[in-house]
């Protein structure tokens, strides 16, 4: 099983200049590590259950260019990008950029989007559910076009490109991975089965992420595609002071069909919380399997 990190808290008790050095520092002592991944969230308010709208929230590409920038080895992404926020010929071009800059490392974690009060307070439109998920097959249709050869026009129900032009293209090939984030089983798992590369699981437990799979299976059955070659994450929480106790849960996941999770560092000190993790679980999470 491979470990992650997901930066989601920017309040630091020292204000704002330190965050700079702690977003920094954390990645780079990722990165030295063996962190497979670096994620963060891409709102512009903080979510309200984990603090409140008025708490912190950097906007999320351009903290991933600025770790891209320190870092030479973990792959970086969104966890996730809502397709209200960006228009997609817009993410397309945007990913593409953190991909040159990073040295084919970017990853489009994308899904429905669900924040209403940061739609509404900012003016962005908030459509209802079943759009956004019509909205989200089309945005990655989009990307995916933008990302390959074919320069023309892209004609949908809710956005109509005259031109899919992308120049220059990712340094991944065919195109960058695409991760989608949720556990909807009718629509969201249908999207994984057909589109993605790799998937982020919202549960409660092992038996409801192992059910979540076995629907997911069943979708790619129906799509005709390869289960196995879907990278299956999830986010996991960690009692620093028992370390022991995450291994064991990890394996019950692992043993489901979990391949990689991620944890969010603490404030004040992300980039001592993430060493921890190095020197306690990258090696033995690597082990389980």
């Amino acid at each position: 099983m491979k470990l992650g990190i997901h930066f989601m808290n920017f309040t630091h008790p020292d204000g704002g200049t330190p965050l700079r050095a702690a977003v920094g520092d954390t990645a780079v002592v990722a990165d030295e590590a063996g962190i497979d991944l670096f994620t963060v969230m891409d709102h512009w308010f903080q979510m309200e259950h984990f603090q409140t709208a008025y708490d912190p929230m950097l906007e999320g590409y351009s903290v991933l260019n600025f770790v891209a920038a320190k870092t030479e080895r973990m792959r970086l992404s969104t966890l996730v990008t809502g397709i209200t926020y960006r228009h997609p010929g817009l993410l397309a071009k945007t990913v593409t950029t953190l991909d040159l800059l990073s040295g084919g490392r970017s990853m489009l974690g994308i899904g429905a989007a669900w924040y209403e009060r940061e739609h509404l307070a900012l003016g962005v439109p908030y459509p209802p559910v079943a759009e956004r998920f019509e909205r989200l097959e089309e945005t990655i249709q989009i990307c995916e076009q933008m990302w390959s050869d074919n320069d023309g026009p892209y004609a949908g129900k809710h956005y109509q490109l005259a031109e899919t032009i992308c120049v220059p293209k990712p340094l991944q090939r065919p195109r960058p991975p695409i991760l989608i984030g949720g556990g909807g089983e009718k629509k969201t798992l249908r999207l994984v089965a057909k589109y993605a590369d790799a998937c982020n699981l919202f549960g409660s437990g092992v038996e409801q992420v192992a059910h979540k799979l076995d629907v997911l299976r069943g979708h790619c059955d129906t799509e005709g595609t390869d289960y196995d070659r879907i990278e299956k994450t999830i986010i996991g929480r960690l009692d620093p002071a028992d370390p022991d106790a995450f291994l064991k849960e990890m394996e019950q996941y692992a043993a489901v069909g979990i391949d990689l999770v991620e944890v969010a560092p603490t404030m004040p000190d992300p980039a001592g919380f993430v060493s921890m993790l190095g020197e306690k679980l990258v090696r033995p999470l690597a082990e389980i399997g």
